[in-house]
């Protein structure tokens, strides 16, 4: 049985990038992980087209995996088909968003959102308001930067550091979440710059699926 991540978008870097992320949490699973790339995907998932188009593939992949599955994580912040495949899976079901926000909530009082482009905020600002969550949400803003442009080190981390210090010191937010898978990489070292707990939603949820499973075996 495995714990399966499943980046919903083709590219291979970033499903690289989240499995490095998750890699150290391997050694309290009770089940191996294996993080996926959903190949019919598109290269980043940056529009509600693109969350809607990933749907269906979605949920076949994750029904052939059905029977080896322990537990799935959707890999994309904007946790496409989390519903459906909660409806179609016996298995647990983790979406990013949704356990990056629940985790930055044990963690500080108002959370900030770092997005990729101003285009995913109001997708964020309607997932927040179906949680009922909007009066903890300091902030949600965007660095400017696609899917692939966080492959940029140095230019994704400048940016990084730019917006995640607006959402400390201007919208008072006293812990920050990373509002994209592809930007794995990058937790601790901000985290070290903006002084403030950094939520890498990858881990967050693995780290849920994690529990889960463990709560299964005490039965």
């Amino acid at each position: 049985m495995t714990i399966f991540v499943i980046n919903p978008n083709s590219s291979a870097h970033v499903t690289d990038g989240i499995d490095r992320a998750v890699d150290p949490m391997r050694a309290a699973s009770p089940v191996p992980i294996e993080a996926r790339t959903l190949a019919e995907g598109p290269p980043g998932i940056e529009t509600q087209a693109h969350v809607d188009g990933v749907v269906t593939p979605l949920l076949d992949h994750c029904a052939a995996l059905e029977p080896q599955a322990s537990a799935f994580v959707i890999a994309c912040y904007s946790d496409p088909g989390l519903a459906a495949l909660r409806e179609q899976s016996a298995r647990p079901v983790i979406g990013i968003a949704e356990a990056s926000i629940l985790t930055a909530m044990t963690m500080g009082q108002r959370f900030g959102i770092i997005s990729i482009l101003s285009k995913s905020v109001p997708r964020h600002m309607r997932y927040v308001g179906a949680m009922g969550v909007m009066d903890r949400l300091a902030a949600d803003l965007p660095l400017e930067l696609g899917v692939l442009d966080l492959a940029d080190e140095d230019r994704a981390f400048e940016r990084l550091k730019t917006v995640g210090a607006t959402l400390r010191d201007s919208a008072m937010a006293d812990v920050v979440i990373l509002g994209c898978a592809g930007m794995t990489a990058y937790r601790a070292a901000l985290e070290d710059h903006l002084g403030l707990p950094v939520v890498e939603p990858c881990q967050a949820a693995t780290a849920m699926a994690i529990g889960r499973v463990a709560l299964q075996q005490t039965r």
